[in-house]
């Protein structure tokens, strides 16, 4: 049985139909990937997914319970945690705070920021460890804004993995990112690989089909292929796309 399902999912604003008839089936530890020329409504698919959206036909399940339409809220306590394109971080907040704000036992407390966190040795192993997990050891003092754009992106993924999360949606995590800062962000998610379900839209091919189990192809706001990397690269479709040229 798949953790997350989507079925038949359609997406409608006004009279432009932006998804159609999308089935996607998301295993246990495995690692997804979402491929496709810009426009295609990979994103909006995703909003559809983390509840941003209400679709307008078909449903959405996590572990066999109908999540269709919930809040993103609602979702994310049920263990649904993404990434955006544009990073979402508290840029005049330390690296340690925005993880620290993103964990659920710093939520229950309501953010309140005038108790003194250093004296939660709990919450302050946690964040350490978190910043370790992403490879930001010893840079939890920097300010967000001050991390280089390669860091911050290991941090948003920090702040998502704070909600202990049992899928994490990525978002073009690749954006923006130069040749070594790719490389880097592929060892962690490799390293994340198999302790969580993980859903990545990814226009770098060579990153996305060096990490995924398998990729499910979108253009317009359809489903036209989906297999292994292996097999997609023998896709008639995808060798003749401008996709195809990027393997």
């Amino acid at each position: 049985m798949a953790l997350f399902e989507a079925d038949h999912l359609q997406m409608r604003f006004g009279d432009r139909t932006v998804l159609e008839n999308i089935t996607l089936r998301f295993g246990p530890g495995e690692l997804c990937g979402i491929m496709g020329p810009n426009g295609a409504g990979k994103t909006t698919c995703f909003n559809v997914l983390t509840g941003r959206y209400k679709p307008t036909r078909g449903s959405v399940r996590l572990d066999g319970e109908d999540i269709t339409g919930l809040p993103p809220h609602l979702i994310a306590r049920k263990g649904v945690s993404r990434s955006f394109q544009i990073m979402n971080l508290f840029n005049d907040f330390t690296a340690r705070e925005n993880l620290l704000t993103a964990l659920p036992a710093m939520r229950v407390r309501g953010f309140d920021m005038t108790r003194p966190v250093a004296a939660d040795t709990a919450l302050e192993d946690e964040a350490e460890s978190l910043l370790g997990r992403v490879g930001l050891a010893g840079k939890g003092e920097l300010q967000a804004k001050n991390l280089s754009y390669g860091d911050r992106r290991a941090l948003e993924i920090g702040v998502a993995l704070a909600a202990a999360p049992r899928i994490l949606f990525l978002d073009e995590p690749t954006s923006g990112l130069g040749s070594d800062g790719t490389a880097r962000l592929a060892d962690l998610i490799a390293s994340l690989k198999g302790q969580l379900t993980i859903a990545i839209i990814e226009h770098d091919m060579a990153f996305l089909f060096g990490l995924a189990d398998h990729i499910s192809v979108i253009h317009w706001g359809q489903v036209i292929a989906r297999g292994a990397p292996d097999a997609l690269r023998d896709n008639e479709w995808v060798r003749n796309s401008n996709l195809g040229k990027l393997l």
